[in-house]
């Protein structure tokens, strides 16, 4: 049952995802990346502000000030900054789908930096996988847009943001450690309005509500997905991330009038296959680990 409830949980937290996007990528119109950026800092800095104090964790405790904090943090804020430029430049179905590399980078950036044991097998997946960015992205040819490569830059950070991630002191409330991404927003948001040819802009009243909606679905789809991964097995769970290009696609197709031609589905269903193999290769190397330390 709890597998269920957790499933359940990812899918509506992929969506909850999905439409924060849509409303990033609609606000970026008429609004200035740094200026959306800006506002959601503030806007989530404020839930998971609230949300700490009413659970009674402690946010200026030293532990979660450390450097490793803070470098997590300003990953958090790099990762921001590319993604959501990409969102207002690029089609939203383009950037979902080659934001599905991300397990892949990850296993591939374990292996560098933490020295995690990687077979042929998960080499040869995240090969595929990368065949299908470049599919998508078709470097070279009529189609490419550069724009795709921030998205790759997203996902890189966010490899190096989820790798400290394990680093860091497990005592520190998971309230403080989102609070602080958030927080990281606000600065990356001002230091893009520094350099950017826009300036502010009063948002009118349909932008104040797509503000609105992109903090509350934002929220609400961290919240989510962490209830979802302490509830269930992340065996069951995890591979329904995917439902989020699903959910970027309709978006794409439904508001933005977009239509992804074959190679980007195509290289869409490589990345896919490609992060499920290689999640479920490294459960299975997980299950027999343990049952190797259980028969020792």
């Amino acid at each position: 049952m709890n597998n269920l409830r957790s499933i359940f949980l990812v899918i509506l937290s992929m969506l909850a995802f999905s439409l924060e996007d849509m409303f990033i990528k609609q606000l970026s119109v008429n609004i200035a990346t740094g200026q959306v950026l800006l506002g959601l800092g503030i806007g989530s800095s404020l839930i998971f502000f609230m949300r700490a104090r009413l659970m009674g964790d402690r946010i200026l405790a030293p532990a979660a000030w450390r450097p490793m904090m803070l470098m997590r943090a300003l990953s958090e804020g790099v990762a921001a900054m590319f993604f959501a430029t990409a969102l207002a430049r690029v089609d939203i179905s383009t950037v979902a789908a080659v934001f599905q590399t991300m397990p892949l980078v990850l296993t591939m950036a374990a292996a560098f930096f933490l020295h995690e044991q990687v077979g042929w097998r998960r080499w040869s997946a995240i090969g595929v996988g990368f065949a299908g960015v470049l599919l998508i992205i078709r470097p070279g040819l009529s189609g490419f847009e550069p724009d795709v490569m921030l998205v790759l830059g997203a996902v890189f950070a966010i490899a190096a943001r989820d790798l400290i991630t394990r680093r860091i002191d497990a005592a520190v409330s998971s309230n403080v450690v989102s609070l602080q991404g958030f927080l990281s927003l606000i600065i990356t948001g001002v230091l893009m309005m520094v350099f950017s040819p826009r300036g502010l802009v009063a948002p009118t009243t349909p932008e104040l509500a797509m503000f609105t909606g992109a903090i509350l679905f934002g929220a609400a789809g961290y919240l989510g997905i962490v209830t979802a991964m302490r509830m269930g097995e992340a065996s069951v769970v995890a591979p329904y991330r995917y439902t989020r290009l699903v959910f970027s696609m309709l978006a794409g197709v439904l508001v933005f009038g977009e239509r992804p031609d074959l190679y980007t589905l195509l290289g869409s269903a490589l990345i896919i296959g490609s992060g499920l193999y290689t999640f479920l290769r490294e459960q299975r190397l997980v299950r027999r680990q343990a049952r190797h330390l259980r028969s020792a």
